[in-house]
């Protein structure tokens, strides 16, 4: 046996306490008169939005966004199948990133009391600066992973030279012809993907997310 080739399947994952919370409030509001109802949601919506910019000037906010109001009328109908009159509905929805979970956690104890309030799901993610690092790191280990395998392989065939020949994303390297040995080349999804250990939810106490990289590679060994 002077010449095997060998396909492997390289994987690694990291796992990071997010750095970033974004959550979703909504500002709602009902009633009869379009006026009304939008005097109202704009007088609800004020101090949620001065409190968010209170935080964003103490620094524990990096960023947020209100969205501008809207309002639908709906004309409802009563139990004898009539329709009545116009009900008038409008909503303002606002964002907010936080780097510190207690004061995210307080904030939301705060205004979730508050008349017309609705706090929506929290986004635990990372800066850019440190998923781009991450995935590099993960992607780079994962090759690392495939090499080993490689080199176990070859080993375990009485063969000592391995010689890279192809590394790809999941699923990208066709299989070779007539090829003596291969190991796992079922395709099991994209090379990195990055996702919380669970659903988003409404959670101050966030799990940690998990950037995990998978790579093929093909070498050949003598």
């Amino acid at each position: 046996m002077s010449e095997v080739t060998v396909t492997v399947r390289g994987e690694h994952e990291a796992r990071i306490t997010p750095e970033r919370a974004t959550v979703r409030v909504s500002v709602r509001a009902d009633g009869p008169e379009r006026a009304a109802v939008v005097e109202l949601t704009m007088r609800l919506a004020e101090p949620v939005r001065e409190s968010i910019a209170d935080r964003r000037a103490g620094g524990s906010v990096v960023d947020w966004s209100s969205k501008r109001l809207s309002v639908r009328a709906e004309r409802p109908w009563n139990n004898e199948g009539k329709r009545l009159a116009p009900v008038y509905y409008a909503g303002i929805d606002l964002s907010a990133t936080f780097t510190d979970v207690s004061d995210l956690s307080m904030w939301v104890s705060d205004i979730s009391s508050w008349d017309g309030v609705e706090v929506g799901w929290v986004d635990w993610h990372l800066t850019p600066e440190t998923t781009a690092r991450v995935e590099r790191d993960v992607a780079a280990q994962a090759v690392s992973v495939a090499v080993a395998r490689a080199q176990a392989y070859a080993a375990a065939l009485g063969l000592h030279e391995v010689t890279p020949v192809e590394i790809a994303d999941v699923g990208l390297i066709a299989p070779a012809p007539n090829q003596a040995f291969a190991g796992m080349t079922k395709s099991r999804g994209a090379m990195l993907a990055a996702s919380p250990t669970s659903d988003a939810a409404m959670e101050y106490e966030p799990e940690e997310i998990v950037i995990s990289a998978t790579v093929e590679a093909r070498f050949v060994a003598r």
